[in-house]
């Protein structure tokens, strides 16, 4: 099994950058990417535990990108390096979620739930705080038994604690990760929400950024979705790649490290055959 799309508690996920890798490598992973939600903080220790597991590893990251309906999210995969484009746009989202994270602190007090941001930052022990956090810390006071229970309470959208996100322009995040060395890969596409009719057109001109591939595997989707996501990216030329989205069992317990659509493995043709010839034995340097 590969696994192209992994979190650590860089960002939102359970495990340590280290612990990551040495669970992967229990699991049996052959080769595993690290992409951590707007930051690359987490990388070189994972770098440097997969060369002690004997795992592949590669370089990445998952940006925030403005976008008129759903989400969307790119992948930077098989990052040599952090440009200057690359820490500019990772310092602006940084911003960005500080701000977004103070009103909902805020919102939340409004609800008289008494949380504040300060608390969520000191619990979290990471520069990368999401809604993930605030649900730990509400678990924590007993505000909540569940995880699940603040984002249906509190922070989905439409929810009284929900608030805006902002992203980066698409062509700007393109252009950070290219300029560190790597593949900009579009992550779970559906979260868009286009329809089919709408969406090769959509995908053309995403390609037109220099969006190079599609994350066509994903638990998020159905297979029969998957399958389709992928015949298109061939159809454009675009590469597919196929991952879990982890993040460790105590964040989404349904999803596995090494697993994708329907629960089924994630097959290593998406790194050997689609992604690696790209590749070329990447290393991260700062």
């Amino acid at each position: 099994m590969i696994d192209l799309h992994t979190h650590s508690t860089a960002s939102d996920g359970c495990y340590t950058p280290e612990q990551l890798i040495t669970y992967a490598a229990e699991k049996k992973i052959k080769a595993i990417a690290l992409t951590d939600h707007d930051t690359v903080d987490g990388i070189l220790e994972a770098q440097e535990t997969a060369e002690k597991c004997g795992i592949e590893f590669i370089p990445g990251i998952e940006l925030s990108v403005q976008w008129p309906t759903g989400e969307f999210h790119l992948l930077g995969i098989g990052l040599q390096t952090a440009s200057e484009e690359l820490k500019s746009t990772i310092e602006f989202l940084r911003q960005e979620r500080d701000n977004r994270n103070r009103k909902m602190a805020e919102k939340l007090q409004e609800q008289g739930i008494n949380i504040t941001y300060e608390e969520v930052v000191e619990k979290a022990g990471t520069k990368t705080i999401g809604r993930p956090h605030f649900a730990s810390l509400m678990i924590e006071k007993g505000i909540i038994k569940l995880r699940q229970q603040a984002f249906d309470r509190y922070f989905a959208k439409g929810r009284p604690c929900y608030v805006d996100r902002t992203g980066l322009d698409l062509e700007l995040a393109v252009k950070a990760i290219k300029s560190s060395g790597g593949i900009p890969v579009q992550a779970h596409p559906l979260s868009m929400y286009i329809s089919w009719g709408k969406l090769e057109d959509k995908i053309i001109e995403i390609q037109g950024t220099g969006v190079e591939g599609l994350e066509a595997w994903h638990p998020g989707i159905r297979v029969a979705e998957a399958y389709r996501l992928e015949e298109l990216a061939h159809k454009l030329g675009m590469i597919v790649t196929a991952g879990s989205d982890f993040h460790g069992e105590k964040v989404r317990a349904d999803r596995k490290i090494g697993h994708t659509a329907g629960k089924s493995t994630i097959e290593d043709k998406y790194y050997y055959e689609e992604l690696k010839p790209k590749l070329s034995g990447r290393k991260f340097e700062l």
